[in-house]
This record gives C-alpha cells, sequence and structure tokens, in this order.
C-alpha cells in the first residue's frame, strides 16, 4: 500500500511538470498571439489557422501518436529490465519518423495547392502551408525522442523542450509576421490587393516561428539524449535479459502499438479540419463574402481556440504521464494502484477545468478586451464564442485524458470507435445547425462541445468496463462545478465594481482573476473539495499546507 502511494505521488508529481510545462508554454502561446494579431488582424489569423487545420491533422497522421507509443513500449521494457529492448524501440520509432515525417513533409509542400483552393476554399493559405512543411520531419524525431524519456519516467526534457519551443516560436513569429506582412503588402500594392496579400504573408510569417521553434526543441532534446546515452549503454551491459527483437520485429510492435493510437487521435483531432471544411462550403453557398467567413473563422480558432487550449493543455500533459505509469500497474495486474492514477488524475484535470470553463465565460468579454485590443470590433463576436462554448473546457479536458487513461489499459480500440461515433454524430450536428438554424459559426463552437461530450460518456463507459473503475462523482465533479459557480459569481461583482469605480478595464480583470483563483481555493478547502493528503501530491504541496493552515482553511 505504501508503495502504491508512492507511486501516486510521483505520478502526479510527473504529471504535475508537464502540465505546468504545458501551461508555460500555453501562456506563451497566448502572449505572443496577442502583437501577432495586431499585426496581421482576423482575417490574417483565418489563414494562419487554416494552414495549421491542415498542419496539425499531417501531424497526427505522420507522428503525432509516436511520443504515446514510444513511451507506452519503453515503459513496458524497462518494468522488466529490458534495458536493451527499449533502445531497439527507440531506434525502430525513430527509422518511423524519419520516414513517415519525410513524406508528409513532401505532401503538404506540394499538396498546399490542393488543401488551400479546393479543400479550405482559403487560396490565401497557401503561403503559410507551405512554409509549415518542413516542421513535420522535425516535430517526428522531436516526438519520439520525447517519448522516449517519457517512457523512463521523467518528463522534465519534455517539459524543457516544450518551454523553449514556444519562446523560440513566439520571438520569430512576431518578427517574421511583422517583416513579411510589409512585404505582402508591397507585393500588393503592385498586384492592386494589399490586404489580403499582406495578412497572407503575415500569417505565412506566424508559421516560421512553429517550425523553428520545433528545431530549437529538438536541438535541445538531442543534446540531453547524448549526455543521457552514454549512461544508459552502460546500463545496457549489464542487462542479462535475453537478446533484444530483430528490428523487423520491432518495426512490427511498434507499427500495431501506433495504428491504434494513431486512429484514434486522428479521429479525435480530425473534427477541426473537417469542420473548417464543412462551414466555409455552407458559409459560401448561403451567400456570405469570402471575408465574413474568413473573419469569423480567423475570430475562432485566433482568440476562442485559442484561450480554451490553456487549461485544456493540462489534460493532454496529464494524459502523457498517465500511460507510462498505467502501463506499468496494468503490467503488475495491480488494479488497485491501476483505479487511484484514474481517479487521481481524473480529480486534478476537473479542479482545473471546471474553475477555468467558469472564469472564461464569466469574464469574456473584459478578456478579449484586454488581450486584443487592436481588434475589438470583432469582440463581441469572440465573446459570444466563449459563453457558448467555454463548457467544452470541461469535455475536452476530460476527454482528452480518458483517451489517455484508456490506452494506458492496452484498451486502444475504445478511443478509435468511440471517437469515430462522436465524430459523426458532431459532423451532423454541425451540418443541422448551419442548415437549418443559420448559426454561422457558432454551429462549429457547439459541435465542438458535443464532440468532446460524447467522447467522455463513452470513454467513462470504456474505463468502468475495463478497468472496474467507479466514478466518484461529489469530490470529482459536484464540489468542483459548484466553488467554480462561486467563484465566477465573485469574479464577476469584482470586476463589475472595479470597473464602475476606475473605468479600466485591464486593472479590474487582472484584480477579478486574482480575487476569483484564491476564492476558488479557500471554498475548495472548505467544501473539502482538496485534502491535506492531496495536496502533499502537488508541486510546493507542503508550503501551500503550511499557508493554508496558518489561514486556517485546514
Amino acid at each position: 500500500m505504501a508503495k502504491s502511494k508512492k507511486s501516486g505521488a510521483g505520478f502526479l508529481v510527473q504529471g504535475s511538470i508537464l502540465a505546468m510545462a504545458s501551461i508555460i508554454s500555453r501562456v506563451i502561446g497566448l502572449v505572443y498571439r496577442i502583437p501577432m494579431t495586431d499585426i496581421i488582424g482576423d482575417l490574417g489569423n483565418s489563414y494562419y489557422g487554416s494552414a495549421y487545420e491542415v498542419y496539425s491533422i499531417m501531424l497526427i497522421i505522420s507522428s503525432y501518436s509516436l511520443p504515446l507509443a514510444v513511451s507506452k513500449l519503453v515503459s513496458a521494457q524497462v518494468v522488466k529490465g529490458r534495458k536493451k529492448m527499449a533502445y531497439q524501440i527507440f531506434r525502430g520509432a525513430m527509422l518511423f519518423a524519419i520516414i513517415s515525417g519525410t513524406l508528409f513533409s513532401l505532401l503538404v509542400f506540394f499538396g498546399a495547392e490542393f488543401f488551400s483552393d479546393i479543400y479550405l476554399k482559403t487560396p490565401n493559405c497557401i503561403f503559410a502551408l507551405r512554409v509549415l512543411a518542413p516542421g513535420l520531419l522535425v516535430v517526428a524525431v522531436l516526438g519520439v525522442l520525447r517519448g522516449f524519456f517519457q517512457g523512463l519516467g521523467t518528463m522534465m526534457p519534455s517539459a524543457i523542450s516544450q518551454i523553449i519551443e514556444q519562446i523560440v516560436n513566439a520571438i520569430v513569429s512576431i518578427w517574421a509576421a511583422y517583416c513579411l506582412f510589409g512585404y505582402g503588402q508591397r507585393i500588393g500594392a503592385v498586384l492592386g490587393d494589399p490586404e489580403h496579400y499582406a495578412a497572407a504573408y503575415g500569417a505565412a510569417g506566424g508559421t516560421l516561428g512553429t517550425n523553428l521553434g520545433s528545431v530549437a526543441a529538438l536541438l535541445f532534446a538531442l543534446f540531453i539524449f547524448c549526455i543521457f546515452i552514454k549512461g544508459y549503454k552502460r546500463q545496457m551491459r549489464k542487462d542479462r535479459s535475453r537478446n533484444v527483437e530483430p528490428m523487423s520485429a520491432t518495426m512490427r510492435i511498434l507499427i500495431i502499438t501506433i495504428i491504434p493510437v494513431l486512429l484514434s487521435t486522428t479521429i479525435y483531432n480530425i473534427s477541426g479540419f473537417i469542420d473548417n471544411g464543412i462551414y466555409k462550403h455552407i458559409s459560401y453557398a448561403q451567400g456570405y463574402s469570402s471575408d465574413e467567413i474568413d473573419v469569423w473563422w480567423g475570430v475562432f480558432t485566433g482568440k476562442y481556440k485559442l484561450l480554451i487550449n490553456v487549461p485544456i493543455s493540462i489534460a493532454s500533459a496529464m494524459a502523457a504521464s498517465s500511460v507510462p505509469a498505467l502501463t506499468a500497474a496494468f503490467g503488475r495486474k495491480d488494479m488497485a494502484d491501476v483505479r487511484m492514477k484514474i481517479k487521481a488524475a481524473t480529480r486534478f484535470v476537473m479542479m482545473i477545468a471546471f474553475p477555468s470553463a467558469v472564469g472564461l465565460a464569466v469574464l469574456a468579454k473584459p478578456i478579449f478586451l484586454l488581450l486584443f485590443p487592436s481588434t475589438s470590433a470583432t469582440v463581441d463576436i469572440a465573446a459570444k464564442m466563449m459563453m457558448f462554448g467555454s463548457i467544452a473546457v470541461v469535455f475536452t479536458a476530460l476527454s482528452t485524458l480518458s483517451n489517455g487513461l484508456l490506452q494506458g489499459i492496452n484498451r486502444l480500440k475504445v478511443p478509435v470507435i468511440n471517437a469515430l461515433i462522436a465524430l459523426v454524430a458532431h459532423a451532423i450536428l454541425l451540418v443541422v445547425l448551419m442548415l437549418f438554424f443559420r448559426m454561422n459559426i457558432y454551429a462549429v463552437v457547439i459541435a465542438n462541445a458535443f464532440f468532446a461530450l460524447m467522447m467522455c460518456v463513452l470513454n467513462q463507459i470504456g474505463l468502468a468496463r475495463y478497468s472496474g473503475y467507479h466514478q466518484e462523482w461529489i469530490k470529482t465533479f459536484f464540489i468542483p462545478a459548484l466553488c467554480s459557480g462561486i467563484m465566477g459569481i465573485v469574479a464577476f461583482l469584482v470586476y463589475q465594481g472595479l470597473y464602475a469605480l476606475s473605468s479600466s478595464n485591464a486593472g479590474a480583470v487582472v484584480v477579478a482573476i486574482l480575487v476569483a483563483f484564491v476564492a476558488y481555493a479557500i471554498f475548495m478547502l472548505l467544501f473539502k473539495g482538496l485534502t491535506e493528503q492531496e495536496l502533499k501530491h502537488f508541486p510546493k504541496g507542503d508550503l501551500l499546507i503550511r499557508l493554508f493552515k496558518k489561514m486556517h482553511l485546514l
């Protein structure tokens, strides 16, 4: 039992490391998108977002499943003491990454015209798409390195490389967007369309940051790997397990593991790619102008999705850290430890997701005015999207986590089937909302939330069936939701009061967020949503316990 508790603490700490890195990365991503949006505008955000949808789905197909698959397979070998076989899996995965990354880079580069003109009906995103193409190879190789370290039980290389990636991405994106926006204006002046060419070239500059950020992260990961591998090879020489499988057998194991994860992540994430096509084709058929359609999509991808992805990234981090730990516990047939890890990860994610969703809904317009003052003309559209769709934070966070949990207990097909069911239902709902209710971009927001909700329900049924885990509702869902609701009322009243007194939106928003954070923590402790034992598993948990005891909250 003591071992199980220690395992649980380490599991949460590793997840917290990756979660904190993801939060920092998302915050950096949010911060740099503010000046970038000032430069390229909502129109440029549409071109950037459209190109990124294609890049993302190609990334998922080519290599997104690699870190998860590699960490799962490496963890399974390391727990048996088979260091040589773990390294063989790494070598096979690297070969797979180089081949798939190269093929998909070429596909995106030479197929950019088809994606931009025919499928997305956004010809001006072609420049951004071609700039992004080489990044597919870089990210594939980087994913294998991250997966190898995660399989060994350390999240630090992945965490630091994520932060480096975003810092370089931020600096280069702003600089390149500014330079290329001006270049596009000059070209557009000659061709008689400075607005669209400037936005298109500016978006391409933004995507250049994505590529160079990935290169910087890869160089860091390779540096750490070169230092680490010397000691690891000494451990391999002490490995007395039977000979490693031949490379052909290793590649077969990799492919068998990758395909279900690939199908799951592709189906789960392809919704944005499908949404883009459905939304734009139906909107054109309904008579909206290309600028209206592009601006709405730019607000959706460059403002709404940008904000909700910050808390959702925590779930992605927890899912990534869950897989090796769950695989090891499942391999030991320690189902009590498996259920404990599922419970701990779910509670951790829900404690973040609920207040994030409520806070974004209550302070939607003030936050958008604070972050994007230069595009205030579309702030009402963005705020309305957030009020419609902030609940997607909870659903998406839980469904993302449960995907990883199911994969960790070797139920790789379950998320695939669930995602396919949810995807079809979501596409039907999107078409109905657009055709019969003419909800245009708001239909995309609602359909996205519905997709995540269906995934939550179906995945939770799968977890209960295959792990024996029965969801605890009061402390995991009801108390965080109740405390978040009270927090939302406090945040709203504080903002309105301060704004009435000072007329300063920035000051009122910042203070309201800080007060909301403190209020949520206090109500969680008062309602026993968080215990001293659970706080010990948090980063700086002992410090938090001492602080809360001084405040007589524990």
